[in-house]
Protein backbone atom coordinates (compact mmCIF):
# COMPACT_ATOMS: atom_id res chain seq x y z
CA UNK A 1 0.00 0.00 0.00
CA UNK A 2 1.43 3.50 -0.81
CA UNK A 3 1.75 6.48 1.19
CA UNK A 4 -1.53 8.23 0.07
CA UNK A 5 -3.76 5.23 0.44
CA UNK A 6 -2.47 5.00 3.50
CA UNK A 7 -2.98 8.38 4.99
CA UNK A 8 -6.52 8.58 2.79
CA UNK A 9 -7.85 5.19 4.50
CA UNK A 10 -7.22 5.88 8.00
CA UNK A 11 -7.97 9.21 7.96
CA UNK A 12 -11.63 8.34 6.57
CA UNK A 13 -11.84 5.97 9.29
CA UNK A 14 -11.16 8.02 12.24
CA UNK A 15 -13.38 11.17 10.63
CA UNK A 16 -16.26 8.12 10.37
CA UNK A 17 -15.87 6.71 14.09
CA UNK A 18 -14.55 9.63 16.41
CA UNK A 19 -14.71 13.01 14.75
CA UNK A 20 -14.92 15.38 17.67
CA UNK A 21 -11.51 13.59 19.53
CA UNK A 22 -10.23 15.88 22.24
CA UNK A 23 -7.85 16.06 24.98
CA UNK A 24 -8.47 13.82 28.44
CA UNK A 25 -6.74 16.76 30.08
CA UNK A 26 -9.77 18.66 32.14
CA UNK A 27 -9.00 22.59 31.38
CA UNK A 28 -11.99 25.36 31.17
CA UNK A 29 -9.76 28.15 29.62
CA UNK A 30 -6.53 28.37 28.24
CA UNK A 31 -4.50 29.09 31.39
CA UNK A 32 -5.35 25.88 32.65
CA UNK A 33 -5.28 24.06 29.85
CA UNK A 34 -1.09 25.35 29.52
CA UNK A 35 -0.86 24.09 33.66
CA UNK A 36 -2.14 21.06 32.92
CA UNK A 37 0.09 20.53 29.58
CA UNK A 38 3.22 21.19 31.37
CA UNK A 39 2.37 18.74 34.04
CA UNK A 40 1.81 16.35 31.59
CA UNK A 41 4.64 15.54 30.50
CA UNK A 42 6.30 12.45 31.60
CA UNK A 43 2.70 11.88 33.32
CA UNK A 44 -0.21 10.28 32.91
CA UNK A 45 -3.33 12.33 32.08
CA UNK A 46 -4.88 10.74 34.74
CA UNK A 47 -2.84 11.58 37.48
CA UNK A 48 -2.83 15.08 35.85
CA UNK A 49 -6.70 15.32 36.42
CA UNK A 50 -6.02 14.45 39.75
CA UNK A 51 -3.75 17.44 40.67
CA UNK A 52 -4.82 19.99 38.37
CA UNK A 53 -8.31 20.66 40.60
CA UNK A 54 -7.02 21.55 44.48
CA UNK A 55 -3.72 23.22 42.40
CA UNK A 56 -6.23 25.77 40.20
CA UNK A 57 -8.46 26.47 43.09
CA UNK A 58 -5.86 27.93 44.89
CA UNK A 59 -4.43 29.26 41.93
CA UNK A 60 -6.54 29.81 39.41
CA UNK A 61 -4.89 32.71 36.97
CA UNK A 62 -2.03 33.50 36.09
CA UNK A 63 -1.41 36.41 38.41
CA UNK A 64 -1.87 34.06 41.58
CA UNK A 65 0.30 32.04 40.66
CA UNK A 66 2.98 34.19 39.91
CA UNK A 67 2.70 35.48 43.43
CA UNK A 68 3.48 32.11 44.74
CA UNK A 69 7.21 30.24 45.38
CA UNK A 70 7.72 27.04 43.78
CA UNK A 71 7.97 25.57 46.87
CA UNK A 72 4.21 26.52 47.66
CA UNK A 73 3.36 24.93 44.16
CA UNK A 74 5.18 21.87 45.22
CA UNK A 75 3.03 20.89 47.70
CA UNK A 76 0.07 20.64 45.29
CA UNK A 77 1.96 18.48 42.52
CA UNK A 78 4.17 16.31 44.46
CA UNK A 79 2.35 13.19 42.90
CA UNK A 80 3.28 14.28 39.39
CA UNK A 81 6.65 13.14 37.80
CA UNK A 82 9.23 15.81 38.26
CA UNK A 83 7.41 17.93 40.47
CA UNK A 84 10.90 20.37 41.17
CA UNK A 85 10.88 21.64 37.78
CA UNK A 86 7.72 21.72 37.25
CA UNK A 87 6.78 23.65 40.06
CA UNK A 88 9.60 26.36 39.05
CA UNK A 89 8.15 26.03 35.19
CA UNK A 90 4.66 27.14 37.02
CA UNK A 91 5.80 30.09 38.75
CA UNK A 92 7.93 31.34 36.05
CA UNK A 93 5.51 30.71 33.13
CA UNK A 94 3.14 32.54 35.25
CA UNK A 95 5.30 35.47 35.85
CA UNK A 96 6.04 35.78 32.19
CA UNK A 97 2.59 35.22 31.68
CA UNK A 98 1.70 38.82 33.67
CA UNK A 99 4.92 40.52 32.60
CA UNK A 100 4.50 40.37 28.94
CA UNK A 101 1.16 39.18 27.85
CA UNK A 102 -1.18 40.37 30.42
CA UNK A 103 -1.42 37.30 32.48
CA UNK A 104 -3.08 36.08 28.85
CA UNK A 105 -1.83 33.01 27.28
CA UNK A 106 -0.41 34.19 24.03
CA UNK A 107 -1.57 33.03 20.39
CA UNK A 108 1.97 33.38 18.89
CA UNK A 109 3.36 30.19 18.28
CA UNK A 110 7.05 32.22 18.78
CA UNK A 111 5.52 33.75 22.48
CA UNK A 112 4.36 30.16 23.27
CA UNK A 113 7.63 28.60 22.86
CA UNK A 114 9.36 31.39 24.91
CA UNK A 115 7.32 30.42 28.12
CA UNK A 116 9.28 28.50 31.08
CA UNK A 117 8.30 24.96 30.42
CA UNK A 118 6.68 25.39 27.28
CA UNK A 119 8.44 23.12 24.72
CA UNK A 120 7.62 22.53 20.92
CA UNK A 121 5.66 19.43 21.93
CA UNK A 122 3.44 22.05 24.46
CA UNK A 123 3.36 24.77 22.04
CA UNK A 124 2.03 22.59 19.23
CA UNK A 125 -1.11 21.34 21.48
CA UNK A 126 -1.77 24.36 23.11
CA UNK A 127 -1.93 26.05 19.19
CA UNK A 128 -4.32 23.36 18.17
CA UNK A 129 -6.38 22.28 20.86
CA UNK A 130 -6.87 26.81 22.02
CA UNK A 131 -6.10 28.10 18.32
CA UNK A 132 -7.36 25.69 16.56
CA UNK A 133 -3.60 25.61 14.22
CA UNK A 134 -2.66 22.96 11.99
CA UNK A 135 0.21 22.21 14.59
CA UNK A 136 1.00 18.28 15.33
CA UNK A 137 1.95 17.86 18.68
CA UNK A 138 4.15 14.49 18.76
CA UNK A 139 4.10 12.65 22.11
CA UNK A 140 5.32 8.84 22.88
CA UNK A 141 1.70 7.52 21.77
CA UNK A 142 1.87 9.65 18.57
CA UNK A 143 5.66 8.70 17.75
CA UNK A 144 5.05 5.09 18.14
CA UNK A 145 1.71 4.88 16.31
CA UNK A 146 2.20 6.64 13.14
CA UNK A 147 5.51 4.89 12.61
CA UNK A 148 3.61 1.29 13.79
CA UNK A 149 0.37 2.42 11.33
CA UNK A 150 3.48 3.18 8.59
CA UNK A 151 2.67 6.97 8.37
CA UNK A 152 6.09 7.26 8.54
CA UNK A 153 8.99 5.93 8.07
CA UNK A 154 12.20 5.22 9.78
CA UNK A 155 11.62 7.95 11.80
CA UNK A 156 14.36 8.88 14.52
CA UNK A 157 12.84 12.13 16.16
CA UNK A 158 9.69 13.50 17.03
CA UNK A 159 10.40 16.58 15.09
CA UNK A 160 10.78 14.51 12.10
CA UNK A 161 7.26 12.94 12.59
CA UNK A 162 5.47 16.05 12.99
CA UNK A 163 6.80 17.38 9.55
CA UNK A 164 5.63 14.13 8.00
CA UNK A 165 2.23 14.06 9.58
CA UNK A 166 1.51 17.81 9.03
CA UNK A 167 3.08 17.49 5.48
CA UNK A 168 0.59 14.41 4.42
CA UNK A 169 -2.62 15.17 6.86
CA UNK A 170 -5.00 18.11 5.03
CA UNK A 171 -4.44 21.34 7.60
CA UNK A 172 -8.10 21.22 8.76
CA UNK A 173 -7.98 17.98 10.12
CA UNK A 174 -4.36 17.97 11.79
CA UNK A 175 -5.64 19.53 15.33
CA UNK A 176 -8.23 16.43 15.70
CA UNK A 177 -5.73 14.00 14.10
CA UNK A 178 -3.44 14.64 17.18
CA UNK A 179 -6.15 13.46 19.65
CA UNK A 180 -6.68 10.50 17.83
CA UNK A 181 -3.17 8.83 17.51
CA UNK A 182 -2.41 9.78 21.20
CA UNK A 183 -6.21 7.67 21.93
CA UNK A 184 -5.39 5.09 19.40
CA UNK A 185 -2.03 4.63 20.65
CA UNK A 186 -3.47 4.90 24.28
CA UNK A 187 -6.26 2.23 24.32
CA UNK A 188 -5.76 0.33 21.34
CA UNK A 189 -2.55 0.15 19.97
CA UNK A 190 -0.43 0.49 23.10
CA UNK A 191 3.15 -0.17 22.97
CA UNK A 192 3.39 -3.55 24.40
CA UNK A 193 0.38 -5.41 23.26
CA UNK A 194 -1.24 -3.95 20.55
CA UNK A 195 -4.60 -4.70 20.45
CA UNK A 196 -4.58 -5.91 16.60
CA UNK A 197 -7.53 -7.98 16.84
CA UNK A 198 -10.02 -4.86 17.98
CA UNK A 199 -8.38 -2.41 15.61
CA UNK A 200 -10.48 -0.74 13.29
CA UNK A 201 -7.53 0.18 10.73
CA UNK A 202 -5.22 -2.92 11.20
CA UNK A 203 -6.22 -4.03 7.22
CA UNK A 204 -4.27 -0.55 6.39
CA UNK A 205 -1.39 -1.20 9.66
CA UNK A 206 2.01 -1.72 8.25
CA UNK A 207 3.06 -3.61 11.66
CA UNK A 208 -0.59 -5.84 11.49
CA UNK A 209 -0.01 -6.80 7.33
CA UNK A 210 4.27 -7.62 8.34
CA UNK A 211 3.65 -9.12 11.98
CA UNK A 212 -0.19 -10.79 12.72
CA UNK A 213 -1.15 -11.95 9.39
Amino acid sequence: MNQKSRYDAVLRYFVEHNPNASTELNYHNPFELLVAVILSAQCTDKRVNMVTPDLLRAFPDARTMAQQTPEEIFEYIRSISYPNNKARHLVEMAQRLVSEYGGEVPEDYDALLSLPGVGRKTANVISSVVFNKPTMAVDTHVFRVSERIGLTRNSKTPLSTEKTLTAHIPAELIPVAHHWLILHGRYVCTARNPKCAECGISEWCRYYSEHKK
